[in-house]
C-alpha cells in the first residue's frame, strides 16, 4: 500500500510539471495553430533560471521556504523571450506545417546552445530545498511536501488559466481568434497582439514547469528533448488544443511513468507510447479532442 501511494504521489508530481508545459503547448496551438517544438527548450531555460535564482536567494541567507515563490517568478521571467520568438514565428503562420516544425526545431537547437553558453553542460541543481520542506506520512508512505506544493501550484495555475479563458473578455477574444482568425480581425481584434500575448503566456507556463522541477532533479541541456517527447505524448492522449485533455493526458503519462520506473524502468517510454498508439487507434482525436471535420 505504501509503495502504491508513493508511486501515485510521484506520478502526480510529474504530471503537474507536464501539465504546465503541455498547457502552454495547447494554448499556442489552439490559438495560433502552430506546433511549438521549442516548448522543451523553454522548459530547460526555466529550469536553469530557477537554479540561478534559487542559488542566489539561498546564498543571501533567505530561508528555503521562499524557494517556491522565487522559482515560480524565475520560471515566469522566461516569458521575456516570448514576444521576440513570436515575431520570428510570424514568418510561418500561413505556411505548411513542415516549415513550422523546421523553424521551431531550429529554435530548439539555438536555445539549447544558449543554455550551454550561459550555464555550461554540467548538471546543476538547487541543494537544500527539496527536503527542507519536510515530508508527510500517509500510512507508512512518506511523501515530500515539495511534491504536494508543486501539485497545488499547478492546480491553482490551471484554475486561473481556466478562469482567464472562460470568464474574461480577453478569454473570449482568444476563443474567437482560435475559431476564426480572419473574422476576428475583421471585427477589430488585433490578432498580432493576441498571438504575442498567447505565446508569451505559453512561454511563461513552460518556464514555470522547468523551474519547479529543479529542487528534485538536476537541470541539464538534454532535458529539453526528453520533455518534448513526453509533452507530445500528453497532447496526443488528451487531444490537440484541449486544456482538459492536457490535464488528463498529463495525469496518464505522469502516473504511468512513475509506475513503470518502479516496476520495469527500461520500459518507461515504451509504456507511454503504447498508450499513445492505443489512443490513436481507438480515438484519433484524443480523449478530449474534437474530430476533424
Amino acid at each position: 500500500m505504501a509503495a502504491l501511494i508513493e508511486v501515485l504521489a510521484a506520478g502526480l508530481f510529474h504530471a503537474a510539471v507536464l501539465f504546465l508545459v503541455a498547457a502552454g503547448l495547447q494554448l499556442v496551438f489552439g490559438v495560433q495553430r502552430i506546433l511549438n517544438l521549442a516548448c522543451g527548450s523553454i522548459y530547460a531555460l526555466g529550469a536553469y533560471c530557477g537554479v540561478t535564482a534559487g542559488s542566489v536567494v539561498l546564498g543571501l541567507g533567505f530561508p528555503a521556504a521562499l524557494a517556491l515563490p522565487v522559482l515560480i517568478l524565475a520560471g515566469a521571467a522566461v516569458a521575456v523571450i516570448g514576444p521576440p520568438v513570436e515575431r520570428v514565428l510570424r514568418l510561418v503562420y500561413d505556411r505548411d506545417e513542415s516549415f513550422q516544425l523546421l523553424l521551431t526545431f531550429a529554435l530548439v537547437l539555438m536555445l539549447q546552445d544558449l543554455v550551454r553558453m550561459g550555464w555550461g553542460s554540467s548538471p546543476q541543481q538547487i541543494d537544500g530545498v527539496y527536503l527542507a520542506y519536510g515530508q508527510v506520512r500517509l500510512e507508512t508512505a512518506r511523501i515530500p511536501v515539495w511534491n504536494l506544493l508543486v501539485l497545488a501550484a499547478a492546480l491553482v495555475i490551471a484554475v486561473g488559466l481556466g478562469a482567464l479563458l472562460q470568464r474574461t473578455n480577453f478569454g473570449r477574444i482568444l476563443r474567437a481568434t482560435a475559431e476564426n482568425r480572419r473574422m476576428a480581425a475583421s471585427l477589430g481584434v488585433d490578432t498580432g497582439k493576441v498571438y504575442a500575448v498567447v505565446f508569451t503566456l505559453g512561454t511563461a507556463l513552460g518556464g514555470i514547469g522547468g523551474a519547479l522541477v529543479v529542487p528534485s532533479g538536476a537541470a541539464t541541456p538534454e532535458m529539453a528533448v526528453e520533455l518534448v517527447v513526453e509533452a507530445f505524448a500528453v497532447v496526443v492522449i488528451g487531444g490537440l488544443g484541449s486544456m482538459r485533455g492536457a490535464l488528463a493526458g498529463a495525469v496518464v503519462v505522469g502516473v504511468l511513468r512513475a509506475a513503470t520506473l518502479m516496476v520495469w524502468p527500461e520500459l518507461e517510454l515504451l509504456a507511454i507510447y503504447a498508450v499513445v498508439v492505443a489512443v490513436l487507434l481507438l480515438r484519433p482525436a484524443g480523449l478530449f479532442g474534437r474530430p476533424a471535420t
